[in-house]
């Protein structure tokens, strides 16, 4: 133990540090916005659950039983984050991390070494499931007046869960790292979470839970939940961490003591086999860690040093736009998630194409118009997302080479500009495909079809310069995985700032919109205020969305300068 604390000492010194380095005036903004945006998301978290479990309390005959399936599935769900998580965190902790070639040189065992980092992944990996998934089991001890016992079991449950789940996700590592280098099985892992996300997200679909409030499959979907009373396989430990909730929930302590050191026992013996298995594999695992990854996509044999066709671009600024498409098909961090993005549009796109609109008592016309006007908005927070994770972290991917770019004869200002142009095109296309289809599937009028896709055409660049632009203002070169920079107090703005953006741009025109649709419904002619009032709302929004263009860039091109 005091070798573990002399090792996890620079962790708690650097934090103490970091946090000292800031001035006090940033380091209370900084805490002050993700506690409120921290706050919120719990908050409605809890809401959300409370009004679910409210509604299964009413539903007579089989509303505990959907209760304890909507538990099961949230365990279930836990878990699985976990393993994962954990997998990327340790893979990262224990073969990745730039001050190993430092902590081995110290007259250390590697396997202390090894269970030193393993304790700062459990941490790392787990804190945000457990702050996040607090309100769904506070819910439930709430709706079911459970006793202080409940969360005690509780908390003993899932710490036992994630510790279980970080020596999963370590076994796995440290099993690969003997066969393959760490940077392809980073490379594996990505495409692999991507390709499994995806097919959950497909799978789910599939299921079409929106026959839940579909009263013609309402009956065949209550026989089919009472026959889901069996509980998951008694050798699986998110079943284990299942009885011993759902016993503390009903008041059978006994039951659930007895699964709760069934996990913890897990827990304490993967923590075993992981420091036994990391004597052995960890050093020759981080020794073959050394080499170079591979890349799917090789660099070509011929032509390497030429440009595409751009005439229009100087020789410098060209070489910066070859740059970033390279950079990030190398990437398999970033081009692997382009599956996941395709995957998302089809399911995106499939909701929309089955809208039971001709089975609500509104009229249709009305609906059609209604979600169309709705996709807009629904469309340009999809590419704020997108946005967050590609563009957001344009900046901070040059790394400590960012010196070369500085040494370039390409002003920051130009450089960010192109980086805008670089990933406004297939966001742009991305976006346009996402209106223009589902405005199709809805069947709306030529107005709000233009509308729609006129607005997306000017709100999309706004959105992607203000991620490139904010990214660049708020950049981490220092960063291991730039790509986590999205989650820094930067990426958080920009969110809060695109999302006001796009909700302005809603709001400055839903009323001239909605004034000029309703008098084309009822066949009348619209008069010039109508039509004055819509061209206005319309200029206002370019104007909106040429600022949200250059003021991002120019601030981000200022703040570079001070880098």
């Amino acid at each position: 133990m005091r070798t573990l604390a002399i090792l996890w000492r620079p962790r708690l010194l650097s934090f103490r540090n970091g946090r000292l380095s800031r001035t006090a005036r940033d380091r209370r903004a900084r805490l002050y916005l993700f506690s409120l945006v921290g706050f919120v998301f719990w908050l409605g978290t809890y809401g959300v659950f409370h009004r679910v479990l409210t509604y299964f309390q009413g539903v007579e005959g089989f509303g505990d039983i959907l209760a304890a399936r909507l538990l099961a599935m949230t365990i279930m769900t836990f878990f699985s984050l976990l393993v994962f998580s954990h997998v990327v965190t340790v893979l990262g902790k224990i073969y990745l991390s730039r001050d190993l070639d430092l902590v081995h040189s110290l007259p250390v065992p590697p396997g202390e070494v090894f269970l030193a980092r393993w304790g700062e992944s459990v941490v790392d990996g787990s804190w945000m499931v457990v702050l996040f998934g607090f309100p769904v089991f506070l819910a439930y001890g709430v709706i079911y007046k459970a006793q202080v016992s409940f969360y005690v079991v509780t908390l003993l449950a899932v710490a036992a869960m994630c510790l279980a789940a970080s020596g999963i996700g370590a076994l796995v590592v440290v099993a690969l790292a003997v066969a393959l280098p760490a940077g392809r099985i980073r490379n594996a892992v990505v495409v692999l979470g991507v390709l499994l996300l995806l097919v959950l997200v497909v799978v789910v679909r599939v299921l079409r839970p929106e026959q839940l409030v579909n009263p013609e499959y309402f009956l065949s979907v209550a026989f089919y939940l009472r026959s889901m009373e069996a509980v998951g396989s008694p050798f699986l430990p998110t079943t284990w961490v299942y009885d011993a909730v759902h016993g503390a929930l009903t008041g059978d302590l006994g039951d659930a003591l007895f699964n709760t050191a069934l996990t913890g026992s897990l827990a304490l013996s993967l923590a075993f086999v992981n420091f036994w298995v990391a004597s052995v594999l960890y050093f020759p695992g981080f020794s073959r860690a050394q080499t170079t990854s591979l890349r799917l996509f090789a660099p070509l044999r011929r032509g390497e040093g030429r440009f595409p066709p751009i005439p229009f671009l100087p020789r410098p600024l060209r070489a910066f736009v070859v740059k970033e498409i390279r950079t990030f098909f190398r990437d398999s961090s970033q081009w692997s998630q382009i599956f996941l993005i395709l995957g998302l549009v089809v399911i995106y796109l499939y909701n929309f194409s089955v809208l039971p609109l001709d089975k609500t008592p509104i009229r249709t016309v009305y609906l059609q118009n209604l979600f169309s006007f709705l996709n807009m908005g629904l469309a340009a927070f999809v590419t704020t997302a997108v946005a967050a994770r590609f563009c957001f972290p344009a900046v901070s991917m040059e790394g400590t080479a960012f010196w070369i770019v500085r040494a370039s004869p390409v002003s920051l200002e130009a450089l960010l500009w192109i980086k805008f142009l670089v990933y406004l095109v297939p966001l742009l296309l991305l976006t346009e495909v996402l209106v223009v289809v589902t405005n199709i599937l809805l069947g709306v009028t030529p107005f709000m079809m233009a509308l729609s896709a006129g607005t997306i055409l000017f709100m999309v660049p706004g959105v992607v310069a203000m991620a490139v632009g904010l990214g660049a203002a708020y950049p981490d070169f220092a960063s291991e995985n730039p790509a986590q920079s999205v989650t820094s107090f930067g990426g958080l703005l920009y969110m809060m700032l695109s999302a006001a953006f796009i909700a302005l741009v809603a709001v400055v025109e839903a009323g001239p919109v909605y004034s000029l649709f309703m008098t084309t419904v009822r066949g009348l002619e619209p008069s010039w205020v109508e039509i004055l009032g819509l061209t206005a709302s319309l200029a206002l929004v370019v104007v909106l969305c040429a600022l949200a263009v250059v003021l991002p860039l120019r601030l981000g091109a200022r703040r570079l300068e001070d880098v």
